[in-house]
């Protein structure tokens, strides 16, 4: 099952293939609209199959890419940088190696904290098995038995300083700016180790500049900014589906995750913000590309199609279409129709998926001008043999084919 979205022309060898809804149907016959003057005569036609498709209206709007990690990191502990480990633009792991700075001090720091706790324990042994279980000497008990506690916790917060020594990002990124370098002192306010939109680190230190050490832009997930008018605020929803498709093509899925009430004016007409999250991930996506989005505020699964322009509709309403069996042989059908979505109309009744409809047929006049073709529907083929919504026949004269024997524009078969 397909989903109706687009329409795209393409010329392919010994036919034309037109796209209706994602769908390739071609042209058989081969005469092209102007061609010599003198050449056999020969009509060709579009057709399709009536198809089973996801039908979806949409709004269609644009936006920018941003990061939903952006996070300024520092050392939570004082020393001298010792190495610097990476550089910006390089990509990051979770846990990669950072930075580090020298232990000299933090190491001693650990030996004093362990031989501290080695004392107090020693004492608090002692007065256990002196202790005549009088009230003074379970009181002492007591008070050693909480300096143990203290000290194992010191022990413990300056193992912690010694392996932040070694500074690690904590998200998967690219580093966008080395804020130190090997031989500067860093120190820190409190025992944070980072800070950053996603406000999952404890708090935030600060180092001998004005910058954070380094600056980690996530790439792993990402969200797009973007706006809607206000005829189409009502349509949609938190939670609606949306397609994306970056400048060069790369197409992604994402959903609506926020949408705003507080307009703001442009060129003196209201535009809403909108949020949307952006699923899963690719490569070279980066902070600020611009990306077209299609919000699905209706989607409907399973309706038998055809394209539109092989649908025929009198002035009494009626709708029709023209069968085409595989001898080529054509009947018309009475079709009901219900709703129109970009390039295909949905028939409710009079067809099954598979059957073959008429799309557009062209018999070649005599000359080499006014030689059209016309839609079932309504329309023909223009003159200058450039279909509608872009893509022109090839300047050069046959297919690339070569051997179905069709002239094009401009050669002298």
């Amino acid at each position: 099952m397909s989903r109706v979205r687009k329409r795209t022309w393409i010329i392919t060898g010994g036919a034309v293939a037109l796209v209706l809804g994602g769908v390739a149907v071609y042209v058989f016959g081969f005469a092209i609209p102007g061609a010599q003057q003198g050449a056999e005569a020969r009509s060709f036609e579009v057709t399709q199959a009536a198809e089973v498709q996801t039908l979806e209206q949409t709004v269609a709007t644009s936006g920018t890419l941003t990061p939903l990690v952006n996070e300024d990191v520092d050392f939570a502990v004082s020393g001298t940088v010792t190495s610097v480990k990476v550089s910006e633009g390089d990509v990051v792991k979770k846990g990669a190696t950072l930075a580090t700075v020298d232990t000299l001090s933090l190491d001693a720091a650990v030996l004093q904290a362990k031989s501290t706790l080695a004392s107090v324990s020693a004492q608090l042994s002692d007065a256990r098995s002196s202790s005549s279980g009088s009230s003074a000497d379970l009181a002492q008990i007591s008070a050693l038995a909480a300096q143990v506690e203290v000290a194992e916790a010191a022990v413990e917060d300056a193992e912690d300083a010694v392996d932040d020594a070694t500074l690690k990002a904590p998200v998967a990124g690219t580093i966008t700016s080395v804020g130190i370098e090997v031989g500067d002192s860093v120190g820190s306010s409190s025992t944070g180790g980072s800070s950053g939109s996603t406000g999952s680190t404890s708090s935030t230190s600060s180092s001998s500049s004005s910058s954070a050490a380094f600056t980690i832009v996530g790439t792993d997930s990402w969200s797009v900014d973007a706006t809607v008018g206000e005829s189409d605020l009502a349509l949609i929803a938190v939670g609606d589906a949306v397609h994306l498709t970056t400048d060069d093509g790369t197409e992604l899925e994402g959903e609506v995750t926020e949408v705003g009430m507080l307009p703001s004016t442009t060129s003196g007409a209201a535009e809403y913000p909108v949020t949307v999250s952006v699923d899963g991930t690719a490569d070279g996506l980066f902070d600020g590309v611009a990306v077209d989005l299609e919000i699905v505020y209706e989607s409907r699964d399973g309706v038998l199609t055809v394209p539109s322009a092989a649908v025929t509709t009198a002035d009494d309403g009626t709708s029709t279409v023209t069968l085409v069996a595989s001898d080529g042989t054509r009947t018309t059908a009475t079709v009901e129709v219900g709703e129109t979505v970009g390039t295909v109309t949905e028939i409710v009744s009079g067809l099954s998926e598979g059957d073959e409809v008429l799309v557009a047929s062209f018999t070649p006049g005599e000359g080499n001008t006014g030689d059209t073709g016309q839609f079932p529907g309504g329309g023909e083929f223009p003159s200058d043999g450039e279909f509608p919504g872009g893509g022109d026949f090839p300047s050069g004269g046959d297919f690339p084919s070569g051997d179905q024997g069709g002239q094009m524009p401009g050669s002298n078969g």
